[in-house]
């Protein structure tokens, strides 16, 4: 599989499986960048004898829409550079991860890549600044909507088959996983020593290693 398409870019498509893999990718890549970040911690201790086993896995999504929130950025200080510039790369990495895979996702679903704005963007963006939105029965139905929108995005992306065969996208991603197992599984039953017989020497054609006749 070419790991470039499938992680980074957003033609073609891909199914469930592999979208759930994608979260697993991600999910292995947080944790990695905090050890990375816990080990930092530790040498920029200088040989203090505390020790704590506390990892930060917190390169969650929702960090992407906190960049629209100035709240978000009153206490800059408060963390570490090392720690700033990992929550970056990691936010930037995943995000890209997340959304290229996401699209391919749809894309199976016959569906344009557009679709993730109400999917993911405004029912994100809702989340972030729910706080700041009056507290009244009017904002119920805005409420539900972006539940409603949310749900359905998971639903479409993480359980339901694409469409058969091919559409405007491309080929049907579980329709050439089942060709290549077929094919694998023709070339591992086919036995060359079945197609070949032993003519004995008295025969005609002269003796030795020859192909069946109807093989």
């Amino acid at each position: 599989m070419d790991w470039t398409w499938y992680l980074f870019r957003f033609e073609g498509r891909i199914n469930r499986a592999l979208l759930w893999q994608a979260l697993l990718i991600v999910m292995l890549l947080a944790a990695l960048l905090g050890v990375i970040g816990h080990v930092i911690h530790l040498l920029n201790a200088k040989g203090s004898l505390t020790f704590s086993l506390k990892l930060d896995f917190d390169f969650g999504l929702d960090d992407l829409f906190k960049l629209f929130d100035p709240r978000a950025y009153r206490s800059p200080a408060s963390a570490d550079r090392a720690t700033l510039i990992l929550k970056g790369f990691g936010m930037s990495l995943f995000s890209w991860i997340y959304l290229a895979t996401a699209i391919k996702r749809l894309h199976d679903r016959d569906r344009s890549g557009w679709w993730i704005i109400p999917f993911f963007v405004l029912p994100g963006l809702f989340s972030q600044f729910s706080d700041l939105l009056p507290d009244s029965n009017w904002m119920l139905p805005f409420s539900l909507t972006a539940s409603t929108l949310w749900l359905w995005g998971l639903v479409e992306l993480f359980f339901l088959r694409g469409t058969s065969g091919s559409n405007r996208f491309g080929p049907d991603p579980l329709a050439e996983t089942e060709e290549t197992a077929a094919l694998a599984s023709l070339t591992k039953g086919w036995d060359q020593n079945d197609e070949i017989e032993i003519v004995p020497p008295s025969a005609s054609p002269p003796g030795g290693m020859h192909v069946k006749r109807g093989a």
